[in-house]
């Protein structure tokens, strides 16, 4: 063995585990960028898609469980956020894919199923030879009990794929918990791999320096990141978005100070702590302010994002005709009040980012109000996507309610935004290139040439010729 073989030796390759489908047999809904997605994914077995919000993860995931499904003869089940199953089933009836909706084993079909994932315990993963995670940013959190229960339960189906918005590029453990599931390295051989903890806090890792090339050439091999088409190299005609107003309230609370007096000069908060207890002092503001927003244009449709159980429940007291979800809800009232607003019966929600920020199509409104907001910039971020989308065609404004001593609110988001922006761009950079190459350069299919006419060479090119 050469040195050069030995070195090619040690390279970190993800193998493919699935089979090959025409492209021509897929369906024609498809675009062509999504047809070469798809392609590549059956053809790798176990995937991730981390694609932006409109960029139709949905039917790529029905053409790629049909697939599996013709392929195996098995069943596939796909895993989704509540309320997400019966969206999915509107749209596989759309593009012609038969889904079917489960809550236990004994409703499995024989072809496409989808439960939601507080569902999971009911359904025997060996039955499936494919499994499809929609919204699959659920593994985030490395020390959850749903993260190990799916990647546990899943263990040993033969196909898998991962569908996801572009995961935060800085957020490692996301990364980690992602190629776990699909079997492709653990998140600690990928960590002790590539990456170095800085000092004693062993939650923050970086790349190590000399391994940052071969980190985004291994994802590369299994994960396709993609915010546009054209980051592939495909034409983004109707990829537009429209703009987006980001609006800012800032109400004035009187506080209480120590001599037992009051004050309208709130002392600004400092820590999270601070921060919780100056939203708690003014959530009636906040709410009215956020009914006065909704009043100004009542035949609008609006959706009302909040933090708090006391921020929902005064909300549904002040505006007049609002549906309020909760986490408490029974999931039949929580899935008629969602499926109510994608349809426009329901004119105003009120929930949270937490029970309905993740997976829900909701172009057809384009007003929403944040009346509460966590620390989770990825939480945002999520719930703006609901409507700020591909195939959004108005111009969408987003408020933001706060008091005066929560701070400067909006610029941290606006940093945050901006600093998020920047690393996706890097990372579709870093992956551009293999991707491209991975995809466009095996997914093309050449039609032979096959002459029918005999060329005639002029008899000026002949006397040249001679």
């Amino acid at each position: 063995m050469t040195y050069e073989q030995f070195l090619k030796s040690k390279e970190i390759t993800v193998k493919s585990s699935g089979f090959e489908k025409p492209l021509d047999l897929m369906n024609q809904m498809l675009f062509e960028w999504q047809k070469d997605i798809v392609y590549w994914a059956i053809k790798k077995g176990k995937a991730a898609l981390f694609e932006d919000c409109g960029l139709g993860k949905t039917i790529q995931q029905l053409e790629w469980a049909q697939s599996v499904v013709e392929h195996c003869g098995a069943p596939v089940l796909i895993v989704a956020p509540l309320a997400v199953a019966e969206q999915t089933k509107r749209e596989g009836a759309k593009f012609g894919y038969a889904v079917k909706v489960c809550r236990t084993q004994n409703d499995i079909c024989s072809g496409v199923n989808i439960t939601n994932y507080e569902m999971l315990e009911h359904f025997d993963a060996a039955a499936f030879c494919g499994v499809v995670l929609d919204e699959s940013s659920i593994l985030k959190n490395f020390t959850s009990k749903t993260r190990t229960q799916i990647i546990d339960t899943f263990k040993d189906t033969m196909y898998k794929l991962s569908c996801t918005a572009t995961p935060s590029p800085n957020d490692y453990m996301e990364l980690g918990n992602q190629a776990e599931f699909l079997g492709v390295m653990s998140r600690t051989e990928m960590l002790a791999t590539y990456f170095i903890h800085d000092g004693s806090d062993t939650s923050k890792w970086r790349l190590k320096g000399h391994a940052e090339n071969e980190f985004w050439s291994w994802l590369a091999n299994w994960a396709v990141v993609l915010t546009n088409p054209s980051d592939l190299g495909y034409p983004s005609d109707g990829y537009a978005l429209p703009e987006m107003k980001t609006i800012e309230h800032i109400v004035t609370v009187a506080q209480e100070i120590s001599d037992g007096n009051l004050t309208l000069f709130a002392k600004t908060a400092q820590t999270l702590t601070e921060r919780r207890e100056a939203r708690r002092n003014s959530i009636h503001e906040r709410c009215q302010k956020a009914a006065e927003i909704v009043a100004e244009c009542p035949c609008e449709q609006w959706l009302i994002w909040c933090d708090l159980n006391d921020e929902s429940d005064l909300l549904k007291k002040l505006i007049c005709g609002s549906v309020e979800v909760k986490g408490a809800d029974k999931p039949e009232h929580k899935t008629d009040a969602l499926n109510g607003f994608t349809d426009g019966k329901v004119k105003c929600l009120v929930t949270k980012p937490s029970i309905a920020g993740f997976g829900l199509n909701w172009q057809s409104c384009h007003n929403m109000i944040f009346v509460g907001l966590s620390d989770s910039y990825e939480m945002m971020y999520q719930a703006v996507r609901r409507c700020y989308r591909f195939g959004q065609k108005s111009e969408v404004n987003v408020h933001i309610v706060t008091s005066e001593a929560e701070g400067a609110v909006k610029e941290n988001i606006e940093r945050k935004e901006k600093q998020c922006a920047d690393m996706t761009a890097e990372m579709v950079k870093h992956t551009r290139e293999i991707l491209e190459h991975e995809i466009r350069g095996t997914c093309r299919i050449v039609i032979p040439y096959n002459p029918k006419i005999e060329m005639i060479i002029p008899t000026w090119l002949r006397s040249m010729t001679a």
